[in-house]
């Protein structure tokens, strides 16, 4: 009997169902005899989103709206804010989630989201209390409390130490804290992309051997990748940009109207991102988890930017690419971006951010099915092997099963 799996994602942002579909992707490879259900948890709240009642908005459609208008100041308030609203709402909550419950029985339950761990813990606790919920983080770091991981009988897959770190000082027991090599990426950023460079570029209007910037904030795109564009598009500046706006179209059409004085691409939502960072030889774009460890799968040096505009739960991210070294952190673009670009081509600069990044071996995705199963076999009792820890950040997971010789025929290091 096929056992089930449900992966609980958001649209809130594009990494979470990013996430869920890579994790789907990769039981489907593996040939996992598991039954995969992806749920929306808009989808379950839908009758209680008073948001979407009052206003039409869905509650998970306004984090996607700060994101393309910037309103992002003061996010470490607005998300205390918003915390208090899901405090008062967690019994609706919990009753939605119970509904939804009668009708699905999983195995095993896979959060991906934040700030509702805590409800769908307690619902499972009432529908099916024998059912082991897992936490699956996709930010570096928690952002405590109440974000991420909760004080619940829960299994918490990290990403990185101070993940687990973080998990261990909010009591989550020894044996159910599982830290992976990196963040959970589509497996396309690791299939081999046997292109001419130089080819590629020129059919995008772009030049053979000029330091190349892939700019990318995420599926919404940014009103600051307009300040880097002009920061940048200098007579004489020996540089060239990859611009990929997501679904902003306003943003694209102004980054169209500039007069160039370098070569810019400019490209609207696209799921061909691990192709152009293949042209690539840098990125520039905020520190959101899924981007940084994107560019550096495809062993691109990051610069990102951190300021009191920078998303409270992402500002961590930057510090952690300065302790790896493998980028530079700007605190404003419009009045930085020259002179870190300036840095970061130089040739010795660029030579020791390539090493630091190459160093790093993040397979994260083909580590975590192994990891679920390992969970069921547990909690179903037919054995108990001892617990299974995997590397640091940037180690290899040989316990996954893989090593750099045994990736599939399609996935290589890059």
């Amino acid at each position: 009997m096929e056992s089930k799996i449900t992966l609980i994602y958001v649209d809130s942002g594009g990494g979470h169902r990013a996430a869920a579909t890579a994790l789907s992707e990769m039981i489907r490879r593996q040939n996992r005899p598991w039954t995969v259900e992806m749920v929306c948890i808009q989808d379950i709240f839908n009758n209680i989103d008073f948001i979407r009642q009052y206003t039409g908005i869905d509650f998970q459609d306004v984090y996607n709206i700060m994101l393309r208008r910037g309103w992002t100041l003061g996010s470490a308030q607005m998300i205390r804010a918003m915390h208090l609203v899901i405090r008062m709402s967690h019994v609706s909550q919990v009753r939605a989630l119970n509904h939804y419950w009668e009708n699905s029985q999983p195995n095993l339950v896979v959060s991906l989201i934040p700030h509702f761990n805590r409800a769908i813990r307690e619902s499972l606790e009432n529908s099916w209390p024998d059912v082991p919920l897992v936490t699956l983080l996709t930010d570096i770091a928690d952002y405590p409390p109440h974000f991420w991981i909760e004080r619940e009988s829960q299994y918490v897959i990290c990403g990185s130490a101070q993940a687990a770190r973080q998990a261990a000082s909010l009591g989550i027991d020894a044996s159910h804290i599982l830290q992976t090599s990196g963040m959970i990426l589509n497996p396309g950023f690791y299939e081999s992309c046997a292109i001419d460079r130089d080819a590629a570029r020129e059919r995008l209007g772009l030049r053979p051997g000029v330091p190349t910037a892939l700019v990318l904030f995420g599926g919404e795109g940014s009103g600051e990748m307009l300040k880097i564009a002009e920061a940048l598009n200098r007579p004489g500046n020996a540089l060239q940009l990859i611009l990929l706006c997501g679904k902003n179209a306003a943003l694209a059409a102004k980054l169209r109207a500039m007069t160039p004085h370098i070569p810019m691409f400019v490209e609207g939502f696209t799921r061909d991102v691990p192709h152009y960072m293949e042209l690539a030889d840098f990125f520039i774009g905020k520190p959101g988890p899924g981007s940084i460890s994107e560019a550096l799968a495809k062993k691109l040096p990051v610069i990102v930017q951190s300021n009191a505009w920078t998303l409270a739960h992402e500002r961590y991210n930057a510090d952690w690419v300065k302790e790896q070294g493998v980028g530079l952190v700007v605190h404003n673009f419009s009045t930085e971006i020259q002179h870190a670009v300036k840095t970061m081509v130089a040739p010795e600069n660029y030579a020791r951010f390539r090493q630091r990044v190459a160093a790093m071996h993040n397979t994260a995705v083909y580590e975590i099915p192994a990891l679920l199963e390992k969970i069921m076999t547990d909690e179903s009792g037919q054995r108990n092997p001892a617990r299974t820890t995997l590397p640091q950040f940037g180690q290899h997971a040989l316990t996954a099963g893989y090593s750099a010789q045994s990736l599939p025929d399609n996935v290589r290091w890059v």
